[in-house]
């Protein structure tokens, strides 16, 4: 029987120095690295309807949007992921290059080794973010796209895509659409 080894905690300065040079990239939660998965091409196919769409409502605007290589800062470094679509709209949100802190717009696409951490941790701490107003999840393999948005009293409601329907959301001065045709488009998928 193998003896119990103390867990090293890496600090918020350690992970990013370690991740500057990582040929991997890696997601912080509380004091650990854990290893992002490569991702398959419906995966990613939907990732980039959905930057594509966002990036063309906001162009001219104070919004950028950013795909899986723009890391999220919350909780004053204590977690650190890689959304697949993040559309941060304040523009004096952080300086710093590698990560933003105020995203308006937060997008998981479900993978097999993401699934639970997308529904339930990442679910919660996302919602603790007060500028985030939109977090969608959304699969790959079949035509389903849930979001949850903040309304006017700070309350976090849930809902389902569904076909013919368009998802509006407001970020500042911008108002941007979403629909399942724009989601799925060229994914081999039926709406």
């Amino acid at each position: 029987m193998s003896q119990p080894q103390a867990q090293h905690h890496l600090t918020e300065a350690e992970y990013l120095a370690l991740e500057q040079t990582a040929t991997v990239r890696h997601e912080y939660v509380d004091g650990q690295m854990y290893a992002m998965a490569g991702a398959a091409d419906k995966h990613n196919r939907v990732a980039m309807n959905i930057g594509f769409h966002l990036r063309r409502q906001t162009r001219g605007t104070p919004c950028s949007t950013y795909m899986n290589d723009m890391k999220l800062r919350l909780e004053e470094g204590r977690y650190q992921y890689y959304p697949d679509v993040m559309l941060c709209c304040d523009p004096a949100d952080n300086p710093d290059p590698y990560y933003k802190e105020h995203p308006c717009v937060l997008v998981e696409v479900l993978s097999p080794s993401t699934f639970s951490t997308d529904k339930r941790e990442k679910l919660i701490n996302y919602q603790r973010n007060p500028s985030v107003r939109y977090y969608l999840i959304v699969s790959p393999e079949q035509v389903q796209v849930e979001y949850y948005q903040r309304n006017a009293e700070g309350l976090w409601e849930y809902a389902l895509l569904e076909a013919g329907e368009t998802l509006c959301m407001q970020c500042g001065d911008c108002a941007l659409q979403l629909t399942l045709e724009d989601i799925y488009e060229d994914t081999g998928l039926i709406i």
